[in-house]
Formats: C-alpha cells, sequence, structure tokens
C-alpha cells in the first residue's frame, strides 16, 4: 500500500476518520475498492447497512441485512462502538434514537452505516 498513491492517500483519508483504525481502513480498501465512486444509498446497501423490511399485506415481520459484503459489516462494529462513545456527532445521532425507543443494535447499525457514508463522502471529494 506504501507502494501506491492512490491506495495510501485513500488510507490517509480513510485513517483521518474518528474510530477508524487500521484495521478497518484495510477492510474497506480492500473489501469496497468502489468506495468513493458510489453516491451514499449504494455505499450502505453495498457493506449491506440498509434493513430489508419483510411484510405480507397485515403480517409484519422483523427487518434484517441480508447480502453484500458481510466482512465489512463485521469490520465496522467495534469502530461504530468507539464512534458512538468519541465522535460528538455520532454519539448525539445515537442518543437521538435511543431516545425515539430504537433497539440499542439498530441505533449502533445506523452508525455503522453514518461511518460507510462519511468515508465514501470524503473519498469521493479526496478530502482529509
Amino acid at each position: 500500500m506504501a507502494e501506491d498513491a492512490h491506495l495510501s492517500r485513500c488510507r490517509d483519508i480513510l485513517a483521518s476518520i474518528t474510530a477508524l483504525g487500521a484495521v478497518l481502513t484495510h477492510a474497506l480498501l480492500a473489501d469496497m475498492p468502489e468506495l468513493g465512486a458510489m453516491d451514499e444509498g449504494q455505499a450502505a446497501s453495498l457493506a449491506v447497512l440498509v434493513s430489508v423490511t419483510r411484510q405480507s399485506g397485515a403480517w409484519r415481520g422483523r427487518s434484517f441485512a441480508q447480502g453484500g459484503r458481510a466482512t465489512v459489516r463485521r469490520a465496522l462494529y467495534m469502530p461504530a462502538m468507539m464512534a458512538m462513545r468519541f465522535n460528538p456527532d455520532l454519539k448525539r445521532v445515537y442518543d437521538r434514537l435511543i431516545e425515539k425507543g430504537k433497539h440499542a443494535k439498530i441505533a449502533i447499525t445506523a452508525i455503522m452505516r453514518k461511518l460507510v457514508i462519511l468515508a465514501n463522502a470524503l473519498l469521493r471529494k479526496d478530502r482529509l
């Protein structure tokens, strides 16, 4: 990665985000090479951070995430926990969701989604 100027720049951009460590930075670069070339909904869907609602007529099942890049989703969990504690903007998002009565896992998934969207936006704009 140090030999490739583009990958090195992308690594520096991702490392500038609070709570993103080396493991997640490398996981995003390796498993989502198209990051930075998509819109925010596509990036979240690719990482499977968008829930699918099961319903038929009046029956409603629980929402779930299916398909996509599970390795990215697993790598995002602990950085999302750290971001929810130490990033003031993401902490406000988490607290707002909990106050609305959302389950903690759903709120953490929302933080994971925000991290992917932020990473995608910064890479697209080539900004630290």
